[in-house]
């Protein structure tokens, strides 16, 4: 049986489910303020376009990358009958800008910035990469790495998670609509490097999205890093006590290559 995560932040999973605010906003609390400037990454949570699942995609890693010297921002964004195209993928844009244009204030560094998603978080900030969906529609700079954790990739019904599917293009979406929001199908060779990992068993998100994602970035000659764990529950977060722990220092590590 897969591990269950142990590194759940109780209080923030109380708010998250009891409270849930359905409306874009950030939280800026992990962003280090001892007078250094600090790289920043940006947290996209995931929970199925249901719900932002920041208590365990969220503070915890937020936590984990504050120890590394590293500014988080955690992503609200909006979701079940808000979650529509283009609605998230604007909410990150739009953090990404208010926090970039705080950047003396939050002392982070704008270039070579990160984006951290999982499972529905990971589609969302995977879009974000590309050129249909991405950043470049937004005027902003491209990520100088994704970090992406057991994520939904597909939106075709073969391998589409079917609640993210149904909340970000609509139970009705015709084939070239999923092909539109299928972020494997749309990496080139400017797609941001990636750091991408899933569990073999998951048995909510199919890991074969993974593994598609992974064929479209060595195809593209993208740099990624790549592990598929076994024994891994979806929902893991920073995975402690199990195949990936260690995973946030790895994902770190290569995203820092790629700023050298």
């Amino acid at each position: 049986m897969p591990q269950k995560p142990v590194d759940v932040d109780i209080k923030q999973s109380i708010k998250d489910m009891m409270f849930p605010q359905n409306k874009y906003h950030i939280v800026d609390d992990y962003v280090i303020r001892d007078g250094k400037k600090h790289p920043v990454a940006f947290l996209v949570p995931g929970g199925g376009y249901y719900m932002v699942s920041s208590f365990i995609e969220g503070t915890p890693i937020a936590k984990k990358l504050n120890e590394l010297g590293i500014s988080a921002i955690i992503v609200y964004y909006r979701i079940k009958k808000k979650a529509m195209y283009p609605a998230p993928v604007e909410d990150l844009a739009r953090a990404i800008r208010e926090v970039f244009a705080r950047a003396d204030e939050y002392q982070i560094e704008t270039e070579n910035y990160s984006i951290w998603g999982a499972s529905a978080g990971a589609h969302l900030a995977g879009a974000f990469g590309t050129k249909n969906m991405g950043y470049p529609n937004y005027d902003l700079p491209k990520p100088g790495a994704l970090v992406l954790s057991y994520p939904v990739i597909s939106m075709t019904k073969a391998l589409a998670h079917k609640q993210s599917h149904d909340f970000f293009l609509g139970k009705d979406a015709t084939a070239e609509r999923e092909a539109f929001a299928s972020v494997d199908q749309h990496v080139d060779p400017d797609y941001p490097a990636t750091f991408i990992w899933c569990s073999d068993d998951d048995n909510m998100v199919n890991p074969d999205n993974t593994r598609r994602m992974i064929e479209a970035l060595e195809a593209a000659h993208v740099p990624v890093e790549s592990t598929i764990y076994h024994g891994v529950m979806h929902g893991a977060g920073p995975a402690t006590g199990t195949a990936a722990e260690g995973w946030i220092d790895r994902a770190v590590s290569f995203w820092k290559k790629q700023g050298e």
